[in-house]
């Protein structure tokens, strides 16, 4: 069991990492529209796996399968 500033900590780094994933597919660098498409990621490392679990029993996160996680808030 993660303390609740790991946990913070763990949610905040997974923000920040969809953020960038969103941002470098609407630079144009990649082929394709200039809309994003990416709807969840793999979490970032540095953290134990378990506590992506404890964010998704806490309704943060939504697992997605395949061990890709998204924002619980968003549809």
């Amino acid at each position: 069991m993660a303390t609740e500033e790991e946990r913070k900590r763990a949610y905040k780094a997974f923000k920040k990492r969809l953020k960038i994933a969103r941002l470098d597919d609407h630079s144009g660098l990649s082929p394709g529209s200039k809309t994003s498409h990416i709807g969840g990621i793999t979490p970032p490392a540095g953290h134990p796996a378990g506590i992506w679990e404890e964010l998704v029993a806490d309704g943060k996160l939504r697992r997605e399968g395949g061990g890709v996680y998204s924002l619980a808030n968003e549809i």
